[in-house]
């Protein structure tokens, strides 16, 4: 049996009317395929409709296979057991009653033919970097990127025929990443990944583009993508001077046609005035100039809304996506400014950074560490969200924290809402036009936080602190790149470049870290210490 995903004439809107699809028509068969897209082009709903989370308004999904999918953001009950979240609990514990004298029919019938399934679930566990996790434990003892990994690790022990990654790679420390790039590379069956990780998507088979409820193919990894793409610009761009081209020499010659056809009429009118022929022959002299020139004038006419045609399809060809405009308030820190002190702390779950550390002027710090090694409680700490076991954590500036989960957004309440409560103090207006920079403008303002793709929340949760008074010169992001486009990850970059103050950046994304000029490399392992860009990007 091949296995496959067919989408036929596919609607879907939210539930206040936007349109998300209408009349997609889009198949995947065996092999990988990266889906790529603007924020908000609908890559999660389409999966969440695959994985029939979601009805469609309109059309078919057709799925040949058992399907997996992986969302993107991973919640799970903080009290299951790991072994639960395998889905091998039922098998385990009627093995363990076998193994204990119980034989009976019940828990024979339980494990089936899978006597095996804990030495597998243990492999699966192994495979993926959490060879370290017992099966015994809860949710609630691992981090957010192992909890990511435990979902990833479920599916691989059920081998769905088709598998559906959306951002797999959020929250995974680059040993968890290769772990993740290994398995994708050895995966038989149908997969489709949505990511912004360049590294994964250059492991697929060809590449959907996911634009305006429209898909188009390339085959190849991102690079070749990027660079058809880029083939495909330059030629697009070409068309449009071109169709431009042609616009101005239409408009010029409708100009000209009119010029010669008023000459004729005039030179006609003083003909009839001077009465130089019989009346008879000048009446069908000017009834016979009036109609080669109306057709004259119609030819012309058509010919110019015809180039306008071509110059509006050279147009739409060309790309110009929507990117988030972030203006960051211009919030300079002097050299040698005291801007964080961090003395003897240890941390609520048992990193501790010993002796002092302190922060002073404008400088870029990455924090880098293992999943689970602490860098968000840290962050959480240093933000006066969570009080240290011991020791003290004393900003000296004005801060503001961009949370790994976007958790600050009421999801009852729209955009321009959420952001007006963070800022009580800014005007409808204001907080309207800062919307626009963010793209939440008119109506998308309007929407409720709940409806928003991860993008669109990065980017309301961005407008809600930079709104926020007084502007912070201390700035804390906690994988700030999670959820973003590339064309959102870079202008993010932009904007960070302008940005003034002092800077601590939790993430594992190395290109987005040395993009943004970061002056020092921290290392959280068990302990805070210094650590360089090399034995950071180095064997993991």
């Amino acid at each position: 049996m091949t296995h496959s995903v067919t989408c036929t004439s596919l609607a879907f809107s939210w539930p206040d009317g936007t349109p998300v699809f209408k009349g997609l028509d889009i198949a995947f068969g065996p092999g990988r395929t990266g889906l790529v897209g603007v924020n908000g082009s609908g890559k999660s709903t389409l999966l969440k409709l695959i994985a029939a989370e979601l009805a469609p308004a309109d059309g078919t999904v057709r799925v040949a296979g058992e399907v997996g999918h992986l969302p993107q953001n991973v919640t799970l009950d903080t009290s299951l057991r790991v072994d639960a979240v395998l889905g091998i609990a039922a098998q385990r514990a009627a093995l363990h009653a076998i193994e204990a004298g119980d034989v009976s029919e019940e828990r024979f019938a339980t494990v089936g033919d899978d006597w095996d399934v804990e030495e597998r679930a243990l492999a699966a566990l192994g495979e993926l970097g959490l060879g370290h996790v017992d099966l015994d434990r809860t949710v609630g003892e691992v981090s957010g990127g192992e909890s990511v990994l435990l979902r990833l690790a479920a599916l691989l022990l059920r081998r769905p025929d088709v598998l559906l990654l959306d951002e797999p790679t959020n929250n995974l420390d680059l040993y968890a990443r290769r772990r993740l790039y290994a398995a994708v590379s050895a995966w038989p069956g149908v997969l489709v990944v949505v990511s912004h990780d360049r590294e994964l998507l250059d492991l697929v088979d060809q590449i959907a583009d996911l634009r305006s409820g429209k898909v188009t193919w390339y085959g190849g990894g991102f690079s070749a993508y990027e660079e058809a793409l880029a083939t495909e610009q330059d030629a697009a761009e070409r068309m449009v001077r071109v169709a431009e081209a042609d616009l101005r020499k239409q408009k010029r010659e409708l100009s000209d046609a009119r010029v010669r056809l008023a000459r004729r009429r005039r030179y006609g009118q003083k003909m009839y005035e001077q009465k130089r022929e019989p009346k008879i022959v000048m009446g069908a002299r000017m009834r016979a100039a009036q109609e080669s020139a109306g057709k004259l004038r119609i030819m012309h006419e058509e010919r110019l809304a015809e180039a306008r045609e071509r110059l509006d399809e050279a147009a739409e060809a060309v790309r110009d996506d929507d990117e988030i405009r972030v203006d960051l308030p211009h919030t300079a820190v002097p050299p040698g400014r005291e801007v964080l002190t961090l003395m003897d702390l240890r941390l609520a779950y048992g990193a501790r950074v010993a002796g002092g550390f302190d922060l002073r002027g404008p400088e870029r710090v990455a924090l880098v560490g293992r999943n689970g090694a602490g860098k968000t409680t840290l962050l959480r700490t240093i933000a006066g969200e969570l009080a240290p076991e011991a020791g003290e954590a004393n900003a000296r500036v004005p801060l503001r924290f961009l949370p790994q989960r976007l958790d600050i957004l009421d999801d009852e309440l729209t955009v321009a809402e959420n952001v007006a409560r963070l800022a009580p103090g800014a005007t409808g207006n204001r907080v309207r036009a800062r919307l626009a920079r963010f793209l939440f403008r008119g109506a998308r303002a309007d929407r409720k936080a709940a409806t928003l793709s991860g993008g669109e929340r990065f980017r309301a949760t961005l407008a809600a602190l930079m709104l926020a008074e007084p502007a912070p010169q201390l700035l804390l992001l906690d994988e700030p790149t999670n959820n973003l486009d590339m064309a959102s990850v870079r202008q993010l970059t932009t904007a960070l470049e302008s940005y003034e103050g002092a800077l601590i950046v939790a993430s594992h994304d190395l290109p987005f870290l040395e993009s943004i000029g970061i002056t020092r490399w921290l290392l959280l392992d068990g302990e805070l210490r210094e650590t360089t860009a090399e034995e950071v990007s180095g064997p993991v």
